[in-house]
């Protein structure tokens, strides 16, 4: 059950919250990677939608070195040549899955994020933590063969689309927290997320058991909580008679 608390915070200072700069964020895509079409029609989208979900089953089968896109559009159901309108080579089709992916997972993120405005500080990190975990291990197989498709390419500009969107997120719903407040809360949230998304990763690095990853992830949303009481300012509730006067 969500659990909130009225607080004395400023909505609008929230809302209008953005992230620190850094490096990452004027990256462009290499040349090469940009697909040659965009799918804006729904039958434009189906297609790809295909096209990518026959990329999966192909690289689950054959692993990224082994993989061609003849044998992507015959799984796909389309021909070489509209596989080619979209993606010009392999590379360029990996590219475009991953950046499919991430921005899947960001909504994801996101949606969680929007979820939580104004619950208590526990409430939100176990949502943080079970949404990211779920989202990468539901099929873990998936995101185990897109790491290593993504080993080779630059992909550098879709890490900072998805951490813009991610930190922007995440930082928003810790500012609303009801019972806890930050004095360099884009350092903290940093730090949370580089925790959280490294020890997920780690899961599929050392290939562990689904009870090893299990007990990590308990123990995981306990050590980000640890943290994040550690460092933070206790935020002063309104009165109760103050917030029924509202």
């Amino acid at each position: 059950m969500k659990r909130s608390c009225k607080v004395d915070f400023d909505t609008n200072k929230i809302q209008a919250h953005v992230p620190l700069e850094n490096s990452l964020m004027s990256v462009a895509p290499p040349e090469r990677l940009i697909p040659r079409r965009k799918s804006r029609q729904a039958r434009s989208m189906a297609t790809v939608d295909a096209i990518f979900e026959a990329t999966i089953q192909v690289l689950l089968v054959d692993g990224p070195v082994r993989l061609t896109t003849t044998h992507v559009a015959e799984r796909a159901g389309v021909s070489v040549g509209t596989l080619y309108q979209y993606f010009p080579h392999k590379e360029a089709l990996f590219y475009g899955l991953n950046e499919r992916y991430l921005d899947v997972l960001a909504d994801k993120v996101a949606s969680a994020c929007e979820a939580q405005r104004g619950a208590p500080l526990a409430q939100m990190v176990e949502a943080l933590v079970t949404t990211y975990w779920r989202a990468k291990t539901e099929r873990a197989e998936v995101t185990r063969v897109l790491y290593r498709s993504v080993a080779e390419l630059d992909n550098t500009a879709l890490l900072a689309a998805f951490s813009r969107r991610v930190d922007a997120a995440t930082e928003a719903m810790f500012a609303s927290a009801c019972d806890a407040a930050f004095d360099d809360l884009p350092t903290v949230n940093l730090m949370l997320l580089t925790t959280i998304f490294g020890t997920v990763r780690n899961i599929f690095e050392r290939a562990l058991s689904d009870a090893e990853g299990r007990a990590l992830h308990a123990q995981l949303s306990v050590m980000c909580l640890a943290y994040l009481e550690t460092v933070r300012v206790t935020r002063r509730s309104v009165p109760a008679a103050a917030a029924s006067a509202d």
